[in-house]
């Protein structure tokens, strides 16, 4: 019997997926300053082995979560190297939807993924929290960290970041802003 190949997105989707269901109603629970609070692992909050829950991903993937409102779906969308995209829930369908970038633009998320602005723009570096409700959140999930945004009047879009973003939302399904 031939074993089936496993899709070389598998394991960023569940990070994504696993990340989603271990925040509850927001990508990130953050603490009064807006700082990321911290998460407890799987093995203390059940009782089992620990399980550290990813904040990176490999240089040159990348992974978008996004959630629209504090009750909206997790969406999450992950781009292998190669330009290989898979994105559950894109549309808000609850379809699973795969496809391949264009060479040019994986080439440039490449680039892209590679700046060393990168390093700045995550939140950790910006200290960034939240400020809108009801607002789309967006999430890049990279190998220099989670860097977020979201969809609200007078927030500024961080440079490489912003571009990333853009250049994901207008080549699949995701959405750039709600």
């Amino acid at each position: 019997m031939l074993s089936r190949p496993r899709p070389r997105l598998l394991a960023p989707l569940l990070a994504a997926a696993l990340v989603g269901v271990l925040t509850g109603c927001s990508l990130l629970d953050r603490d009064a300053a807006g700082t990321p609070a911290a998460q407890p692992s799987a093995g203390a909050a059940g009782g089992g082995s620990q399980l550290e829950i990813p904040t990176t991903v490999a240089a040159g993937q990348v992974s978008l979560l996004q959630r629209l409102g504090a009750d909206g779906p997790l969406r999450t969308l992950s781009v292998e190297r190669d330009g290989a995209w898979q994105c559950l829930d894109c549309a808000g369908d609850g379809v699973t939807s795969r496809g391949t970038l264009a060479p040019e633009l994986a080439e440039r998320l490449q680039v892209l993924l590679a700046n060393p602005v990168l390093a700045t723009e995550t939140d950790q570096a910006r200290k960034y929290r939240t400020t809108c409700i009801d607002a789309l959140t967006s999430s890049l999930l990279t190998s220099t960290g989670l860097i977020t945004s979201q969809d609200c009047p007078g927030e500024e879009r961080t440079a490489v970041a912003g571009e990333i973003l853009l250049l994901l939302t207008q080549a699949t399904p995701a959405e750039v802003n709600g």
